[in-house]
């Protein structure tokens, strides 16, 4: 097998196959008509050492799936149950993905290379295990757009069309095909846990724990809130609350709405992934939901942090096989203000101020929400006009109110050109559909490429990321 390019820095890793005989199962990927390259992200591939790939080796390592250099010698599915809007469902697993290629990135943290759309396996049950090409690129632009809101996400690092014609539901069909491979630092879900619960595999479920300690190392508070609780499954409990009361900060302070967190969808490195039916909010607006088959509302837009925090409480339930209650339970307590801590960082980041203390950023965030109720915005909006100095909006009781909760603040640099450009970057269901049309009638990706690289230039100027809590920083 050819070698990788020498100034890459590449560092094959494959840890999970210790793993191997019980987590997943070795599948093959399908054999694709054809493999065009439509994306290729090279930013995320320079810190895996895999930028310097020509296009042809690309397509063999991720059209192909020719194992990489010294890696996994194939990839596996992943074994898993979940709740699926809170009912448990023994019959899960990757149906139309695997995992096939560990590797450390530039700081030394394992990272995941799994896929979507990549055929059958075990797990398809009635599913063709394909990806549609829309399907595709919808992912393209949420994880670019969470990664530049400063939202821990895996990352799309590359889509290749197959060459298939695929027939779907909710989309015009017959429709074209893909196969998307992510970046993350890993694809052990809570309902991996779950399944070796609901199995009782005590030995498999401490294996796991530690793989995840080991692999997802936690900060400093995890061990010292916690000098007690030295249990190896107390301490991996306590980390992943703090990742996921986090994820669910990021959601709210992006103003996105994930839409299906089921218990399977929750990655206990803390970053969000799986992107289906995702929106971004047009206005303020706690009921929105973005799965049209969520008739309930479970997972709207303000009933996220309550899910992550139920699915959390899932974790505990499995955890019970390796340790007792009262650490966990105490750990998922923690959950309501740690999500607070989280909510006020990241708030007040999007907004460029320095805090000033929970209560007092508390407050500030409120008269913030009543300005956009007032005003019928968004977040994107709203951020955006007082970032660019165009606030507090119409002089009305709730920008009065607004102004003087903020007067006490410091404003961080907010002179990046992008804060004076004529409307905000957002990603809107129709912006998303305007941005398909010319791909899906003339093959013209332009408005894609545009996109990408005006999403990305918000990040820059939204400046340096909000301190992680809990989760591998990404």
């Amino acid at each position: 097998m050819p070698a990788l390019p020498q100034d890459a820095i590449y560092r094959p890793s494959p840890r999970i196959m210790a793993l191997a005989d019980w987590i997943g199962d070795p599948v093959k990927a399908a054999d694709f008509p054809e493999t065009r390259l439509r994306w290729r992200n090279d930013r995320a591939a320079q810190g895996i050492g895999l930028a310097g790939l020509s296009d042809a080796d690309w397509l063999r390592h991720f059209g192909r799936f020719d194992p990489l250099p010294d890696n996994m010698p194939g990839p596996l599915a992943l074994r898993y149950h979940g709740h699926q809007f809170r009912t448990y469902n023994p019959d899960l697993g990757d149906g139309r993905g695997f995992t096939f290629a560990q590797m450390l990135d530039a700081d030394g943290r394992l990272m995941d290379l799994g896929t979507k759309g990549s055929g059958q396996t075990p797990w398809s049950r009635a599913g063709d295990g394909r990806l549609t090409l829309k399907g595709a690129m919808r992912e393209i632009l949420a994880t670019e757009m969470l990664e530049a809101l400063g939202v821990n996400t895996s990352r799309t690092l590359s889509v290749i069309e197959t060459g298939e014609s695929l027939y779907r539901g909710d989309e015009p069909s017959p429709t074209r095909s893909a196969v998307l491979v992510r970046l993350s630092h890993g694809h052990i879900r809570i309902g991996t846990f779950q399944r070796l619960a609901a199995l009782e595999r005590e030995d498999e479920m401490a294996q796991l724990v530690a793989y995840c300690l080991a692999n997802f190392p936690g900060p400093e508070s995890s061990g010292g809130a916690f000098p007690d609780a030295p249990h190896p499954a107390a301490r991996f409990f306590n980390q992943v609350v703090e990742r996921m009361a986090d994820m669910a900060a990021s959601y709210m302070v992006a103003g996105f709405v994930h839409g299906v967190l089921n218990s399977d969808n929750m990655n206990v490195s803390g970053e969000s992934f799986d992107y289906g039916p995702w929106r971004w909010l047009p206005k303020w607006e706690p009921g929105f939901t973005a799965a049209y088959f969520d008739h309930s509302g479970l997972y709207a837009y303000g009933r996220q942090p309550e899910a992550i925090h139920w699915n959390c409480g899932q974790l505990a339930v499995a955890l019970r096989s390796l340790v007792d209650a009262p650490p966990l339970i105490e750990a998922l307590n923690r959950y309501p203000e740690l999500y607070q801590q989280a909510m006020t960082r990241r708030w007040l980041w999007r907004l460029g101020v320095e805090p000033r203390g929970l209560e007092e950023d508390t407050a500030l965030i409120g008269a913030c929400e009543k300005v956009m109720v007032a005003q019928g915005t968004g977040p994107d909006a709203f951020f955006f006009a007082h970032r660019g100095g165009r606030g507090p909006f119409a002089e009305t009781p709730e920008g009065a109110a607004f102004k003087d909760a903020l007067a006490p603040y410091v404003g961080v640099d907010s002179s990046h050109p992008y804060w004076s450009e004529p409307a905000p970057q957002s990603m809107l269901i129709d912006e998303v559909e305007a941005i398909w049309q010319p791909i899906a009638e003339g093959d013209e990706w332009s408005a894609l490429d545009a996109k990408i690289a005006a999403v990305r230039n918000m990040g820059v100027a939204m400046g340096p990321k909000p301190p992680p809590m809990g989760h591998v920083a990404g």
